[in-house]
């Protein structure tokens, strides 16, 4: 199987940037400026990008993130945000129930959109999005950047080139032990909540990596449910407090991607510990397994086992390539900035962004299919690409 592309068409019109890209940050909490968030590697991208806004309820909070950081202007709404007109992009960290809401407004003010995962709640919601922003002239770069991390870009080369043969099945894991069971600095218990949970909140990982690895998937089978009724808090400000699962905590989701190819994703609270890679690809001729970039581990960041001439002995040896080093000691410096990094490439290049707003309404549609699916027992096909 070859996969196509990764990036939608580009949003008609889209300038390019020239000057320093002005960023306002809408959201304060965890990704905001926890060790592997936007704010403690944004320096790196200093003369191309300059934080110049951030917005969010809590003016203690969100005034110590301003002065810690240098930001100029804080604001208590998007709207006041977008009516100061003080940036050109804006990176849009709120809860998952409000992605769609708060970014159809950053759009129709004509700014670039940052947005992290999902992309919005349904499908309707990413549409309009998607046409908006064609309609604005500009850009949408969605998170998880999995797919900007050297390893998988390599791995969807090897795949792309045969280096493994037929893809017969991929494994993903795409799972933690969830917030509750984690020292967690802040009330974890809204990705507990009913349109939250692991599906929605960690399945954007691991689905778009294996769809942008081998592309976009034609249907999806799952199994879902509720482990526990109730969490309680393990560690941090909450520790001991009670938090309510609304949400399922527990999802298994088998992906076709035609051709006898299928990948299994885990989405769960229920990961305590893992000595797996984070995927692993098994095609006729070999098998991709694949690491973690971001932090240092014992599992290599991406092997490749491929079968010798003689159909049956083989060997393993590091794939990662010339470059890798650099690029993956890029990523750990800028850390999730490198969402802003992908914008700015983008604007600067004309070229359209890895992390489509076309590939992330995919990736939605997966989400929406499973729960569907768990719900019926039933194979949901999937009517969309990217």
């Amino acid at each position: 199987m070859t996969p196509p592309p990764l990036a939608g068409p580009p949003p008609a019109d889209v300038p390019r940037q020239a000057g320093p890209l002005r960023i306002g940050l809408l959201g304060a909490g965890m990704i905001a400026s926890f060790d592997w968030g936007i704010l403690p590697g944004f320096h790196h991208l200093q003369g191309a990008a300059e934080l110049t806004a951030i917005a969010a309820p809590s003016d203690a909070h969100t005034g110590a993130l301003a002065a810690e950081y240098g930001i100029p202007h804080v604001y208590r709404s998007v709207d006041e945000m977008l009516e100061a007109d003080t940036v050109d992009a804006v990176v849009n960290i709120t809860p998952i129930a409000a992605h769609a809401e708060t970014s159809l407004k950053i759009l129709s003010a004509g700014k670039h959109l940052i947005s992290e995962k999902p992309l919005a709640s349904t499908l309707a919601e990413a549409d309009e999005l998607i046409d908006t922003a064609r309609a604005a002239g500009v850009m949408i770069v969605c998170s998880p950047p999995r797919m900007l991390e050297p390893a998988r870009v390599r791995a969807r080369e090897l795949v792309r080139q045969g280096a493994i043969g037929t893809v017969a099945f991929a494994r993903v894991r795409s799972s933690h032990a969830g917030p509750a069971w984690q020292a967690w600095p802040a009330d974890p218990s809204w990705f507990y909540a009913a349109d939250a949970g692991p599906l929605m909140d960690m399945g954007p990982y691991g689905i778009q990596e294996i769809t942008g690895i081998l592309g976009p998937a034609r249907a999806v089978m799952a199994m879902s449910g509720r482990t526990s009724e109730t969490r309680t808090v393990a560690g941090g400000p909450f520790a001991g407090s009670i938090v309510p699962v609304e949400a399922d905590d527990n999802t298994l989701l088998l992906l076709d991607f035609g051709g006898g190819a299928f990948a299994m994703v885990d989405c769960t609270f229920n990961l305590r510990a893992a000595t797996s890679p984070d995927v692993e690809i098994f095609g006729h001729a070999g098998t991709i397994v694949l690491g973690n970039d971001r932090v240092a581990s014992e599992v290599p960041a991406l092997q490749l086992y491929r079968v010798s001439d003689d159909g049956v002995n083989g060997e393993w040896r590091d794939a990662t390539g010339p470059g890798y080093r650099r690029d993956v000691d890029r990523i750990r410096a800028v850390r999730r900035a490198i969402l802003v990094q992908h914008l700015l490439d983008c604007l600067v290049s004309g070229a359209p962004p890895v992390l489509s707003a076309e590939h992330a309404r995919h990736t939605l549609e997966i989400i929406l299919a499973a729960k569907r699916s768990a719900a019926t027992g039933r194979r949901v096909e999937l009517a969309t690409s990217f």
